[in-house]
């Protein structure tokens, strides 16, 4: 299933990369968004910046076949991996989320660009279940709960850098 997100920001790609990079951040964007148990890394390494998040979050929103597969909590585990930023800016990562113990991934890219007004964000990835006759169903479950993290997501990252 296509998982895509698009949020525009007012300051220039510089501006939200470095927002997105402090640890602050991700630490505020993995305590509004998980049940209050989380980790969160941003390092450093070769030209790339990784960012890492290990989240658990409720399944009480979650139909009942998909707790079946994940149980009470389910345990999202996530990794960007920045490139380092183009001439104007912009720049790239590669987006890679699992679910631990569930056949569930979100993998695809991420990129950051300078627009007249500011700066874009957009997610293209790929949410799959491997799990045959409903996988389709797993992801449409999936697909909401990870659309209401990412926008949570977006809008403390707008808020950092208005």
């Amino acid at each position: 299933m296509k998982f895509t997100h698009r949020a525009e920001y007012p300051a220039d790609p510089e501006t939200v990369f470095a927002a997105m990079t402090e640890q602050s951040f991700q630490d505020a964007a993995c305590e509004a968004t998980t049940t209050g148990t989380w980790t969160a890394t941003v390092e450093e390494s070769g030209g790339r910046t990784v960012i890492s998040t290990e989240r658990v979050l409720p399944t009480d929103n979650l139909p009942d076949i998909a707790r079946g597969f994940v149980g009470d909590t389910l345990t999202v585990i996530e990794s960007q991996t920045w490139g380092p930023a183009a001439a104007d800016g912009s720049r790239s990562a590669d987006l890679n989320l699992h679910i631990k113990g569930a056949p569930m991934t979100l993998r695809g890219t991420i990129t950051l660009a300078p627009t007249a007004t500011g700066s874009v964000e957009e997610i293209d990835a790929e949410l799959k279940a491997g799990v045959p006759l409903i996988g389709g169903k797993l992801e449409k479950a999936a697909a909401e709960p990870l659309r209401a993290g990412v926008q949570t997501t977006t809008d403390l990252l707008r808020d950092r850098v208005s």
